[in-house]
């Protein structure tokens, strides 16, 4: 009232444009005394009005806080209405009469927003009436790994605005400093922490660009907006509202999504202390900071954390008039800590999660930093080259290449080397586009929280480890809530079976140990899964078409579940629980019961015109091939290419580039065939007798995986089969162990398994015993017969009482059933020593069994053949063993 201006005019020098305003401008060499003295009086009312004015702010937020009230009524509830005078009879209604009338009841609350009431029969009006604040207008959307349900559009708010908790569990990198004022509807200021831009928000099928301001706000109710979508937002979805329709259109690129406005705004915001109305005041002192110096000490102050000691003053200011500015500096800090005397916010729940340090040796990718890697030796057949500079990025090659050859090879390796990794942290992720995992529910199945499990603080030091690592390279996030919590669980990771002395000198099969492993139990989590059945492709048949090449490139991806995303809306439900906190797989875990159909898909969908031609995929194993130096060479190439296309990335340790042989599914492939593993041989030739029942079983299942290899399988394992039989006593006799030395040694001495070739007609020889019928898959190449597959069971007690015939006659049925992939549809030659057989066809009666077998053979192709059993003996197929 002294100085004659507003409180405003006097906060804000001439128009509340900003706090810049505030600052006062430098004293002038000639200025007089009475400017002075002037300047000393306004700075003093200033001060004045500055604290009314908080006052005045504080006091009308408070009373606006008491008054605010969520209205909301109950069946049976009383209150007056109020009628326009249309609604009453024209002999009822006069000028002096009320246009109230009740109290009238509620007799059905139809929603959260209508209500149906008693109104007397007479009046012309409908008995529902609806609230005067029909709520507010939400929208379901995604922001990275985030679903969002009820997203508020504001067309009174000219900014969009993010919580810091949401901004903290997305991941959307650093924040950009701002000088900005943001007045909420209540009239109070705040500051954001800084504004993010470009964030992609999806809604229905559209994703929309917008920049976000990040505040910090008190989450203390759970149904509080997540976000705030303003103006921006609806002027870059081009949105329409149809008054008269009750509709809202999106619209981009000619995609068009539509919400109704009156089904969105069914239920209201129950919250009291949401933000209405969002107004933007012009940046801080942008314009004083950007004459007066390069560093903005307002934003600097702004972006500090309450308890800044001191406001560094810019090298220009300082140098020119810091005497003046200094004691206007100290009022300025003043000012602007004021302004942030806001509060943290307060955790939601209090969970005595242990912290986690932060990670000081992050793994950066090869290309930028090479890394330090320990070399293994290798086999005489292999060797280390060199993608970097001063022996970095190795890869193994075939040690028996040419010079010339191994410089193409280099060369073609350079070209591709974003191809392969040596580090987790070159891992990019495969486009979402190309293959991403979903996490689909049964019906009626519900979300399942379990609680973590103890760990001993050296299980405890393993997964920080893990949570770093993964941390680190963005494979996980930390999440503060979900539906969907499982367990961490610490393992052994052992090696392979190997035979070690005990104590007592004896040789007993077992498992070392060489480290840990986490593990996420899963189980109930895919027990709630709905199953995908994608097929997996059969080991034997893409063994064969492996075999017969000359040269071979075998790959292998890199911690290839971590390179398939998982699909935002489902990445919750991969939530663990660990000492650590709650984290969430951006990427695909291992555990997961579709993982490897998901993973097979998407190999085949990225290598679908390669499959079967140059390249045969079983999950992360990929084999090349070529009949030459310079054609498999071309091919991995274009393999190369492909991998680099779509981001996935090999594991450099376990790719062999250009060898003539190696190592596939526990198979030796070449130029030659197909054979046993040697190395995977001589650990169970090593193995002593079994000493239990699960001993024999695994020793059967180790032997049984090449049984393809051995002839008379069924009949040599067939006294340690009688081991797992129910109520027989455990004995290893004489017979049980010459049946183990005989499985051993035919492991050892296994042919080399050929592949077939489709142009030629196939030989079947077949035999029975008293115990087990047999066959063996063969081709003739060049009059040399080649053995393709060995088969055989043992006869059950009923089948042991049919006669000779009969036995041979099932022998071929077998051998047919057995190997049908290959012979359906070609010529078949069955060569048996049982003579009879070829008058069975000819016979018009016979025993029923006998009769549908013969119909069985009629949809093959075939030509049956005598062979003397010594020349059965002489191909060396089914000998046949005294037990």
């Amino acid at each position: 009232r002294a100085t004659g201006f507003s409180l405003f005019e006097v906060v804000y020098a001439v128009r509340p444009r900003g706090v810049a305003d505030l600052i006062a401008l430098p004293s002038m060499e000639d200025a007089d005394r009475r400017a002075e003295d002037l300047m000393a009086d306004l700075r003093h009312t200033h001060a004045a009005a500055r604290a009314r004015l908080m006052e005045v702010t504080t006091a009308y937020k408070v009373r606006a806080d008491s008054r605010c009230r969520h209205v909301e009524f109950d069946i049976g509830d009383f209150f007056w209405v109020v009628l326009t005078k249309d609604r009453f009879s024209a002999h009822e209604y006069n000028k002096l009469s009320a246009r109230k009338i009740g109290p009238v009841e509620i007799i059905e609350k139809i929603n959260l927003n209508a209500y149906r009431l008693r109104l007397p029969s007479h009046l012309r009006t409908s008995n529902v009436f609806n609230r005067s604040d029909p709520g507010m207008f939400f929208i379901p959307c995604i922001i990275g790994n985030l679903k969002i349900e009820r997203a508020m559009l504001d067309l009174g708010a000219s900014i969009n605005v993010m919580p810091r908790s949401i901004f903290n569990s997305l991941n959307l990198g650093p924040l950009k400093q701002t000088g900005v004022v943001i007045q909420l509807a209540d009239r109070s200021t705040t500051f954001p922490d800084g504004v993010v831009e470009d964030v992609l928000v999806k809604v229905n099928d559209l994703v929309f660009p917008a920049d976000f301001y990040v505040l910090s706000m008190d989450d203390k109710s759970s149904n509080s907006t997540p976000i705030l979508l303003g103006r921006p937002f609806l002027n870059t979805a081009q949105t329409r509202i149809d008054v008269r329709q009750g509709t809202l259109t999106m619209e981009f690129d000619g995609h068009i999504i539509k919400f109704n406005i009156f089904d969105a705004m069914k239920y209201p915001n129950d919250c009291d202390d949401s933000v209405y109305m969002l107004d933007v005041i012009d940046p801080l002192a942008q314009e004083f900071m950007e004459i007066y110096g390069q560093c903005d000490e307002l934003e600097v102050a702004i972006a500090s954390s309450i308890g800044c000691d001191s406001l560094l003053l810019p090298p220009l200011i300082t140098e020119v008039d810091g005497a003046n500015f200094g004691e206007r500096a100290k009022e300025l800090r003043e000012i602007v800590m004021a302004l942030h005397d806001i509060g943290p916010v307060p955790l939601r729940y209090d969970i005595n999660f242990i912290q986690l340090p932060e990670s000081n040796q992050k793994i950066l990718p090869s290309t930028v930093q090479a890394p330090e890697l320990e070399l293994k030796s290798l086999p005489t057949h292999l060797k280390y080259v060199y993608l970097g500079d001063n022996d970095t990025l190795p890869v193994i090659i075939s040690a028996c290449l040419e010079a010339d050859q191994e410089i193409s090879l280099l060369q073609v390796l350079k070209d591709n080397k974003r191809a392969i990794g040596w580090t987790i942290a070159d891992l990019r992720g495969i486009s979402p586009s190309i293959c991403m995992h979903r996490i689909l529910f049964e019906d009626g199945a519900g979300p399942s929280r379990e609680p973590q499990r103890r760990l001993n603080p050296p299980m405890m030091e393993v997964v920080k480890k893990e949570v770093i690592k993964l941390l680190d390279v963005g494979v996980i996030y930390p999440i503060s809530d979900s539906r969907w919590v499982s367990p961490t669980q610490v393992v052994p990771k052992k090696s392979g079976v190997t035979v070690v002395e005990n104590h007592n000198g004896e040789l007993v099969p077992t498992r070392v140990q060489t480290g840990w492993r986490v593990c996420i139990d899963y189980r109930k989590l895919n027990a709630m899964t709905r199953k995908d059945h994608f097929p997996l492709p059969f080991i034997d048949q893409m063994i064969e078409r492996l075999a017969g090449h000359s040269y071979y490139c075998f790959l292998d991806g890199f911690s290839g579940y971590f390179q398939i995303p998982i699909a935002p809306e489902d990445q919750e439900k991969t939530t663990f629980t660990c000492p650590y906190g709650t984290f969430a797989y951006r990427r695909m875990p291992f555990g997961l019961c579709n993982a490897p159909a998901t993973f097979q898909r998407c190999m085949v969908s990225i290598f679908s015109e390669y499959v079967g031609n140059i390249i045969e995929v079983f999950m992360d194993d990929f084999s090349v091939y070529g009949d030459s130096f310079e054609v498999c060479l071309e091919n991995l190439s274009l393999i190369l290419k492909r991998c680099a296309e779509t981001n996935l990335v090999l594991n450099w340790e376990k790719c062999h580039f250009m060898v003539t042989q190696g190592i596939v599914l526990g198979h030796i492939v070449s130029l030659k065939g197909v054979e046993v593993d040697k190395s995977k041989v001589d650990l169970i030739t090593a193995l002593p007798y079994p000493a239990s029942v699960r001993e024999v079983r695994s020793f059967l299942g180790h032997a049984g995986f090449y049984r393809r290899f051995i002839k008379d399988f069924s009949k040599i394992a067939s006294p340690l089969c009688r081991l797992l039989q129910k109520d027989v006593e455990f004995k290893v006799d004489e017979e049980c162990k010459a049946a183990f030395d005989t499985l051993k040694e035919r492991l050892t001495t296994s042919p080399i398994i050929q592949s077939p070739k489709w142009d030629l007609p196939f030989e079947i020889m077949c035999d029975a015993s008293d115990h087990a019928v047999g066959a063996v898959l063969g081709q003739r190449v060049n009059k040399a017969a080649h053995v393709i597959y060995y088969a055989s069971r043992t006869l059950n007690p009923a089948q042991e009482n049919y006669t000779t015939t009969e036995k041979e006659l099932l022998a071929v049925v077998f051998a047919l059933e057995k190997f049908r992939s290959y012979i359906i549809g070609t010529k078949v030659i069955i060569f048996t020593d049982h003579a009879a057989l070829r008058h069975l066809f000819a016979k018009k009666e016979s025993k029923p069994r006998i009769i549908r077998w013969i119909l069985l053979l009629q949809k093959f192709d075939l030509e049956i053949r005598d062979k003397k059993g010594a020349e059965n003996s002489v191909a060396d197929h089914l000998s046949r063993l005294t037990h």
